[in-house]
Formats: C-alpha cells, structure tokens, sequence
C-alpha cells in the first residue's frame, strides 16, 4: 500500500492549513515530490483528509504564493521549478549573513542560535 501524500492531525494544536502546507513544502524542499509533479485536486486531497476543500485550497494558494507550486488552469497544480530557485536565494542569503556575522565576530553557534530564533519567530 502506497504512504499518504501527507496526513493532518485533528488533534494538534497547527491548523488544518498550515499542516497541509508545512507537510507538503517539506516534501517539496525535500526533493521526495519533484519538480513537475502533479498534486492532488483540492478537493481531492480535501476529500482524503476529511477537510473541506477551502481548507486545502488556502494551503496551496499560499504554497504558490512562495513559489513552491504553480497552477496551471484546469491542468491542475504542480511542484514548481521556482522552488529549486527560491533554494538557490535562500543559499545565497545564507552564505551572506554567514559573512556578515563573521566579520562582526559572531559566533558560529551565536549566529545560528539567532537564525533558529529568526525562524520560529
């Protein structure tokens, strides 16, 4: 039997939405649903995971607004190449603020210590 596209936990505290969408960015940035690939419908992943389909459709409209997917008309929704370029940015911002830390004599630990804070912000 194949594993699940993604699963949502009613339970959890995370909204619906956002574990749909941090489930599948992770999948995407992870390279295990590659560039090209075909999702699900909204409405049928939103029938698979017992959601309504406004749900879904928010995960995925605010996937593409981050580049991560894109839509194309009634073709449906795919994992977008503008994600591997959005990685590519990322690298660069990264190798940037690693100069920029260095050269104000930050410690690697410090400067990492700061980007973790940065992101659960």
């Amino acid at each position: 039997m194949d594993e699940p596209l993604i699963t949502v936990d009613a339970d959890a505290p995370t909204p619906p939405f956002e574990q749909v969408r941090t489930q599948l960015a992770a999948r995407i940035n992870d390279r295990s649903l590659a560039v090209g690939t075909r999702l699900p419908t909204v409405r049928g992943l939103a029938a698979d995971l017992g959601l309504a389909a406004n749900t879904v459709a928010r995960a995925y409209r605010e996937l593409e607004e981050a580049g991560l997917v894109e839509t194309r008309g009634r073709a449906g929704t795919f994992v977008s190449a503008a994600g591997e370029r959005s990685r590519a940015a990322v690298q660069r911002a990264a190798g940037d603020y690693a100069a920029r830390a260095h050269a104000l004599g930050i410690s690697p630990t410090e400067a990492l210590a700061i980007v973790q804070a940065a992101l659960r912000a």
